[in-house]
């Protein structure tokens, strides 16, 4: 028998932990409106690519078509966050984790005033291999428009906004894509279909993790049956900014012993001192749970913005002290045992 099954904390104590009365009966009431999730056949065929490495390149690019790109936040949002599908025709296939170059249209001048193409941005791709309609044909990206508000006009500034994420997000129904990649192997799923999975997302990293549970919870691949936990802790500013949470709540209400979601909003929650509720803070609130975890072989897994590290990584260590741990020593073996995933942006 697996001995990381046999440590680890039972799922009652895990995805049962802590939340008050009020929580729980707020979360009952969403799971009760959400809609089941059922899984579907998908072409297995590609579960035999391996793992694909730069099929593309700026020199040799992909051509794609954007199949559709809808606004998934609500009006209070702080920004636009834009789902967006392209036709690939299974063209450029991928593992889940891994990343797309985009290479907007139009020219650039280059510090020796020569203009050459706009560069590659990267996007972690945020559906399965099989794509939103599990046949292989497309893949998604989540995209936040890159806004410059400049306080000297007193509004938004179109000279400094974000090419490549306005290009994506005015995209119609044809638009083609240039696209590079895939690339990547820092955030790839654990090979154990057993295993514990943690993730901590803030705003668009919450991609590859719609990877993760659209493959656990929502496609039926044989090879692939996942028995293990998987926990999302996801930062935002308010309730209208949370991403793709229909989908969440309907594997939350289907699979509530292996799924779990915890909220950081730092505009509407407030944490244990009185301020405002940051990711790193809702982590803590379970540090105990985490730390046990993590000491039985669990993953955790972090994508987002590169500052919202500092902060986690502080209250890690700090936790870790409180235990009586080396953090210094458990962090290092957590990394030798590839149980910490970074991508940050």
């Amino acid at each position: 028998m697996n001995a990381a099954v046999v440590q680890r904390p039972s799922v009652k104590a895990v995805f049962a932990s802590k939340p008050s009365a009020k929580r729980t009966s707020v979360r009952s009431a969403v799971r009760a409106a959400a809609t089941e999730v059922k899984r579907v056949d998908v072409p297995l065929e590609l579960e035999e690519i391996g793992l694909p490495m730069n099929t593309f390149n700026p020199k040799k690019p992909f051509t794609g078509k954007i199949k559709s790109v809808e606004r998934i936040v609500g009006p209070n949002a702080t920004g636009e966050t834009c789902h967006i599908i392209i036709e690939t025709n299974g063209d450029i296939p991928f593992v889940e984790g891994q990343s797309y170059g985009v290479i907007p249209p139009g020219t650039k001048v280059n510090s020796k005033g020569k203009e050459v193409p706009h560069g590659t941005r990267l996007y972690s791709i945020a559906s399965t291999r099989y794509g939103d309609s599990f046949d292989g044909q497309t893949a998604s990206l989540c995209v936040r428009r890159a806004t410059y508000w400049c306080p000297e006009l007193g509004k938004e500034d179109p000279a400094k906004k974000g090419i490549c994420s306005n290009f994506l997000c005015d995209a119609t129904p044809g638009t083609e894509i240039t696209m590079t990649g895939p690339t990547g192997k820092v955030l790839l799923l654990p090979e154990d279909p057993n295993a514990v999975v943690i993730m901590v997302a803030t705003g668009t990293g919450i991609a590859p993790f719609r990877t993760f549970w659209r493959r656990m919870f929502m496609e039926n691949v044989p090879n692939y049956k996942f028995t293990g936990l998987a926990w999302l802790f996801m930062g935002v500013a308010n309730s209208d900014a949370k991403l793709y949470d229909d989908e969440i709540q309907s594997i939350a209400a289907t699979y509530p012993d292996q799924f779990r979601i915890d909220y950081a909003l730092s505009r509407e929650q407030t944490n244990k001192s009185g301020g405002k509720m940051y990711i790193q803070d809702k982590v803590e609130e379970y540090a105990d749970e985490i730390f046990d975890l993590m000491k039985n072989g669990a993953h955790m897994y972090f994508c987002g913005l590169k500052g919202m590290m500092p902060g986690i990584l502080e209250m890690l260590e700090r936790v870790a002290t409180e235990k009586g741990l080396n953090w210094s020593e458990f962090y290092e073996g957590l990394k030798h045992n590839n149980q910490v995933h970074v991508e940050v942006y």
